[in-house]
């Protein structure tokens, strides 16, 4: 066991550029300084944190963005739930948190020896407007159920949810078509909770920030995961 976790820890620290690293912790440094500076709670500092971590990992096709997912995916839901959004809190709660367990049972079984990372493919045009033309569909019917729950801002909730179950889908099966999902993902949640700000909301300062730092980390991995992908089904 010793040895398993020793050399899981070796090549998870394996194979990083000196931009990556740089990255990370340029990300989690503006976090912590600027939510600690502007009052943020513990809670919200932890969960934006380990959620950078997280999507960082993941574009770097590293099986430690599952650990820090599932820590991410229980505090953002705690969040989540101080401020409505319950679409967020099901997602979070009932769907990314177990989601990192099979995710990192599949990854296990498709890292690439030599690179330390996880295999990538791309997907067909055809079957990513399919894709697309059902989260479309998906959004129109989940916001009428959020509307009549109460929810904040019921439609905008909608489709980062499920925009977001689809994008976790892709993610676990390493389609590099994720972070286009994942991008438009981070625009409307970014607009959310800039409006949970502009409220006072407790806890909206860290979390606004690690949306905009998902935002930004999508598009650089969206590049390199294009440079590094087979293309597949």
């Amino acid at each position: 066991m010793k040895n398993k976790i020793q050399t899981f820890i070796s090549n998870e620290l394996s194979g990083w550029k000196m931009w990556e690293v740089a990255w990370l912790f340029v990300a989690c440094a503006t976090i912590v300084v600027l939510s600690v500076y502007m009052g943020d709670t513990i809670i919200g500092i932890l969960s934006a944190t380990t959620g950078v971590v997280c999507v960082v990992c993941v574009g770097k096709g590293k099986l430690s963005a599952y650990l820090f997912g599932a820590i991410n995916a229980a505090l953002y839901a705690y969040i989540a739930y101080s401020a409505k959004y319950y679409g967020e809190v099901m997602l979070n709660a009932l769907y990314y948190f177990p989601m990192q367990f099979y995710g990192f049972y599949v990854w296990s079984r498709n890292m690439n020896q030599e690179t330390k990372e996880v295999n990538k493919r791309s997907m067909t045009k055809k079957k990513f407007l399919l894709i697309l033309l059902a989260i479309a569909t998906a959004t129109f019917l989940y916001g009428f159920i959020l509307k009549k729950i109460g929810g904040a801002l019921p439609f905008f909730d909608s489709f980062s949810t499920v925009a977001s179950i689809i994008a976790m889908i892709l993610t676990v099966k390493m389609f590099v078509e994720q972070w286009l999902i994942w991008i438009l993902v981070d625009i409307i949640t970014v607009i959310m909770w800039g409006l949970v700000i502009m409220d006072n909301e407790i806890g909206g300062i860290a979390t606004l920030l690690m949306w905009c730092i998902y935002l930004l980390n999508a598009i650089f991995m969206y590049l390199k995961w294009h440079k590094e992908a087979r293309v597949g089904e």
